[in-house]
């Protein structure tokens, strides 16, 4: 390679490319992959001395980058000697040797040293900080950005002092220095975001000078005289010479679009800055639309997409329906008509790219505010049809137009397009029949949906579609008829032809049974069949009531064919078009036609839920004594010792069904009753037995008055006193669902008995939960104040199962009249009672339920003063705080999100290990640590997890991060929860988790290589393995984020799994896994 002859030169760096892309990773094949990449480095790094040979310098440092893009981690001992051999390559007179060696360095820093590292950003920085801006001053910089976008956490230390130099060189009149600072100042936007927090403000700032930078322009002359540039204005105004400015020589467009470029990626990266920038950056940008630099201005509406996407609510942010309006959201609202002026023009230019990008904005500003461009249609009709039949448009284009359309059509109301149709629907239905099968199929996504807007079925319309049907149906029968077709075109064509004859179809005359036809043909076709049983169901269920006679002989068999085969989808899917179909033509059936359903149709009933049908269709070959044999069998086969062989589940689900049946009979009914009873009674009754015949007393209960069996109250007393748990559970159960039925006896009944029973507390309690869950608000009402009141003396029990319950029926009934129980709650914060206040907390935590409320807005005003208990000084007051906090969190986050600012350092300081909460106990000869923080600590990270789902926008990923750190060497609980947080965190935050992954690497490296002590129980052995198989799943995840594998302190971590038989087993074993499998397992609600 360093011979003097070219030919053998070339040949040679050839091979060694070849050999370098064709070795193993170093973890797969480490000793040879090391082997050749030390031979070959030391050669390279003297190649690279031959100043002489421009020639070799450079093909050196083109393999040099190729070995450190594939082997970085290998070549550690000779990383000071690349850097030491790669900085005197940033001062070549040569560029293109200064760009190689700096891509060489780029692939360097990621997996270098700290101290390597240091050394080149000193080095840098020293270069930088000499005086005036020198002829190497652009390669410093851009070196500087190359290794930020590698490695940028490393270069956060550093910012403080590079900052101000670029600040400063950002003033100096070279564009081509000012566009390397703007790419710096995005990289370490992008890659340094907490280090650049106190700088942010003055990058916008200097971003929104320079957007505007155009000295060899003059706007105000474009928009008196738009033809042309008038370039003689701008020099008068400037006062410069033509030699100094002129088009070919201007380089001002790199600095706007290097701004831009800077701009958007604050945007992506700090929406908590939102308001302000639409206070500041959103004006700039869309005054900018008229940047005359076509590449420039697709930078400015890309930062614009980005702004109006940041815009969209994230996921939880809504409390409910009637929620106030996000502030971003309001400012965009204002902002529409100047976008929508701005982009009118635009919309009709020649250059394809500014149109794609007027698109762009339009498409997201419709998905973001549905139904706000309204009043602007007729503005934005003319530009979508000229770029459907300019001759000169292409086809991206052609689908932009059509697919902003479609989410035009989708997000606003039928009335607004009416007066359009006549002028959209003839270039639409031109690209319906376009060659390109792409364009066929956005415009016929695009037909569908205005054919349902020509005639919403929803509501009347005073619209007459009929002079379009003719032309709608006709280019979408020629798409639905081609068989040559892509797959996406056909299953378009069906499910448009599907819309107009359930919209239309009453107009199609002779046109519509060939239509249905075509329909039946596609039933039968194994890839069409799914998209034209939806459409079937679409048609089938038409307030048209479309004939479909002549189809549904032929149909009906095809369709129950569909339920044996192997396709959850198609199965589902065919049900429903069964059921509608059954529903609206049931007098076009015969029985002929139903057999082939009926014949597939058991295999799929769950047999409990026949039952009732079966008694309701009074079938000749079952009765209901028959019936109930049938359900109770099985519990009175089962052995005294089997009570509970039949899933639990069972016996609830038998005793809905017996209760189902008697409601169909309710002349057998009471003597059922009695039946039971007298099972209850019967002490030779197998336990079984008597838990189903409890339940099946209660579910009949629960609908029927059972207040004529005198004897009832006392068989379920004295259950209460049964040896057996699961028999006092359903008696419990039963007493409160018999109350549900007869709220007039037994309600007063079961309080006077939690009032006089202290012993048999837990168990009606439970009842009454059954009665609160069960009523409505509006029967519950008159008797709030007595069961509140009891509540209340019940609240201070010192059995905490007996608490929990007492607080699910105070949350519960909270919910009954929230205006004047909730401020009760809150009075009751502060009892002196820590047991009043935990009991009080934990009512919340009931109150707080997945779908919108009326308590949810009143409970968002106080919901803060329930959050201070995190504070208490009573420990399981603070935990049943945070376990009120997770449920907010998880089913509601709007409740808290204000409140993050001020609750997050209250949460993070409960994950702290506390050492006056460890103590020691004596169990005989032995020590045994207790740790009485443990349950809280576990709750606050559990908070913690939920809040990277619902709330990860309102978080700083560090300051998390922190905490995670300290986790990952926690308790064996807390560990096996930090282990999937930083999973999640790898997928939603990679940037940061390369940032900490020095200090994340050591607590996973020591879970892994933990041995247990010998002599250790069964028990210990299987923690410690689940904890490697769950460190495992974590390091997993990690190396999905391509920048962690070249970090050396993982790359070496990675090889001491594979290097070990042990733990490269159980690697491979979790490589599969998915975390989620994990994550579902735990209660976070």
């Amino acid at each position: 390679m360093v011979s003097d002859k070219e030919q053998l030169r070339d040949i040679s760096s050839m091979g060694l490319k070849t050999v370098i892309a064709e070795l193993p990773p170093a973890s797969a094949g480490l000793c040879l992959t090391a082997n050749v990449c030390k031979k070959i480095t030391s050669q390279l790094i003297g190649a690279m001395g031959k100043q002489d040979d421009v020639s070799v310098q450079l093909e050196a440092l083109d393999i040099l980058s190729d070995m450190l893009g594939r082997c970085v981690s290998t070549l550690v001992s000779f990383h000071q000697s690349i850097l030491t051999s790669l900085l005197p390559q940033l001062t070549s007179p040569r560029m293109a040797v200064r760009k190689r060696a700096i891509m060489a360095l780029g692939h360097l820093v990621p997996s270098c040293s700290p101290a390597l590292f240091t050394q080149l950003a000193e080095h840098l920085m020293k270069e930088l900080s000499r005086g005036s801006p020198g002829a190497n001053t652009r390669t410093y910089i851009q070196c500087l950005t190359t290794i930020t976008r590698q490695g940028g956490h490393r270069v956060g230390e550093h910012l403080e002092k590079i900052i101000p130099m670029m600040v400063k060189f950002c003033n100096v009149e070279d564009d081509e220095l000012r566009e390397n600072c703007f790419q710096a100042f995005e990289a370490f936007v992008r890659r340094c975001p907490k280090e650049m927090s106190p700088h942010i403000s003055m990058v916008i700032k200097l971003c929104l000078k320079y957007i505007t930078h155009d000295p060899n322009y003059n706007y105000d002359a474009e928009e008196d005289q738009e033809d042309s540039m008038d370039l003689e204005n701008g020099e008068d105004e400037d006062q410069e010479s033509d030699d100094e400015y002129s088009d070919d020589d201007d380089m001002s467009w790199k600095v706007r679009r290097s701004s831009v470029k800077c701009l958007e990626a604050v945007i992506s990266c700090r929406r908590d800055l939102l308001v302000d920038l639409y206070g500041s950056v959103c004006p700039a940008l869309v005054s900018r639309f008229k940047e005359r630099e076509e590449n420039v201005k697709s930078d400015i509406f890309l930062a614009f997409v980005a702004l109006v996407r940041q815009t969209k609510p994230p996921h939880g942010s809504a409390l409910d329906a009637g929620a106030k309006e996000e502030p971003a959201v309001t400012l965009l609202k204002k902002q529409v008509p100047t976008v929508i002026k701005a982009l009118h023009k635009q919309l009709k230019e020649k250059s394809m790219k500014s149109r794609q990008g007027c698109f762009s904005i339009l498409t997201e500003m419709a998905n973001v505010l549905p139904g706000a461009l309204g009043e602007h249609i007729p503005n934005l009709i003319p530009g979508i049809v000229y770029s459907l039949t300019d001759k000169s448009t292409s086809s991206n284009m052609k689908i932009d137009a059509l697919a902003f359309l479609h989410v035009l059509l989708s997000s606003h109301t039928p009335e607004v397009f009416h007066p359009h149709i006549k002028v959209i629907l003839p270039p639409v239905i031109h690209c319906v029949e376009d060659p390109f099968y792409k364009i066929t199929s956005e415009a016929l996504q695009v037909t569908q949906q205005m054919v349902k807007m020509m005639r919403p079925l929803e509501k009347r319309s005073s619209f007459d579609a009929k002079p379009y049907v003719k032309d709608v149906f006709s280019s979408t029968l020629k798409r639905l008829k081609a068989a040559d077709i892509d797959q996406e075109v056909k299953e378009r064509a069906i499910s448009c032809m599907g819309h107009i004859v359930s919209h239309l179809g009453d107009q199609l005359g002779g046109d519509l049974q060939p239509t249905l036809q075509i329909f039946l043909e596609r039933l039968k076709n194994e890839i069409t069949r799914l998209t034209a049983v939806k459409t079937l169901t679409l048609v089938a269920g038409s307030p048209l009531k479309i004939d479909l006679r002549p189809i549904l002989m032929e149909g009906i068999p095809i369709l129950g064919s569909f339920l044996r085969k192997n396709q959850r989808a198609l199965k589902l899917n065919t049900l429903t078009a069964l059921n509608i179909i059954v529903t609206n033509y049931s007098d076009c059936f015969k029985p002929i036609m139903l057999e082939s359903v009926l014949n597939e149709l058991p295999v799929l009933i769950q047999e409990m839920e026949f039952f009732q049908a079966l008694v309701l269709t009074k079938a000749s070959n079952t009765g209901y004594s028959d019936l109930m044999k049938a359900l109770t069998g099985p519990f009175y086969k089962a052995k005294s010792s089997e009570s509970m062989s039949v899933h639990r589940q069972s016996y609830y689900s038998v005793a809905k069904c017996v209760a189902a049946l008697s409601s169909a009979c309710p002349k057998e009914s009471s003597g059922t009753v009695n039946n039971l009873i007298q099972e209850v009674k019967n002490q030779r009754t197998s336990e079984s037995v008597r838990i189903l015949s409890f339940l099946c007393l209660g579910e009949m209960g629960r609908t029927t008055n059972l207040g004529g069996h005198k004897e009832l109250k006392t068989v379920i007393m004295e259950a209460f006193s049964s040896p057996n748990e699961e028999v006092k559970f359903a008696a419990s159960c039963t007493l409160g669902n018999i109350c549900v039925g007869n709220l007039e006896e037994y309600l007063p009944f079961l309080l006077k008995e939690i009032g006089g029973q202290p012993k048999r507390q837990y168990l009606l309690l439970h009842s009454l939960k059954e009665v609160i869950s069960a009523l409505s608000a509006e029967n519950l009402k008159p008797h709030v104040e007595n069961i509140w009141t009891l509540l209340f003396k019940n609240c201070e029990c010192a059995e905490e199962g007996t608490r929990n319950v007492v607080s699910e029926c105070l949350g519960k009934l909270t919910l009954v009249n929230p205006s004047q129980l909730l401020s009760r709650l809150k009075k009751q914060l502060s009892s002196g009672s820590s047991l009043a206040r935990s009991t009080v907390v934990t009512a919340v935590k009931f109150t707080i339920v997945d779908h919108p409320v009326p308590i949810d807005t009143l409970l968002k005003e106080c919901i803060g003063d329930f959050l201070k208990a995190i504070q208490d000084p009573d420990l399981n007051v603070r935990r049943v705080a945070l376990v009120m906090f997770n449920s907010a969190a998880h089913n509601k986050p709007g409740l808290i999100r204000g409140l993050l600012t001020a609750v997050l350092p209250k949460l993070y300081s409960e994950t702290q290990i506390r050492k006056d909460l460890i103590r020691e106990v004596e169990m005989g000869p032995f020590k045994h640590t207790v740790d009485d923080g443990l349950d809280v600590r576990k709750a606050a990270f559990e908070c913690m997890y939920t809040l990277l789902d619902s709330c990860l926008d309102c978080l700083d990923i560090f300051e998390f991060l922190n905490h995670v750190e300290e986790g990952l060497k926690d308790h064996y609980d807390i560990r096996m929860l930090t282990f999937i947080m930083l999973a999640r965190l790898a997928s939603l935050s990679p940037a940061a988790v390369v940032q900490r992954l020095e200090r994340l690497v050591e607590p996973l490296r020591a879970t892994c290589t933990t041995k247990v002590k010998a002599g250790s129980v069964k028990q210990e052995f299987e923690k410690q393995e689940e904890l490697r198989r769950s460190a495992m799943r974590a390091v997993a995840a990690l190396l999905s984020i391509s920048e962690v594998e070249k970090s050396p302190i993982m790359a070496d971590f990675v090889n001491q799994i594979r290097m070990n038989a042990e733990m490269a087993t159980i690697f491979e074993s979790v490589q599969g896994d998915p975390i989620s499998g994990a994550v579902e397992s735990m209660d976070t609600s």
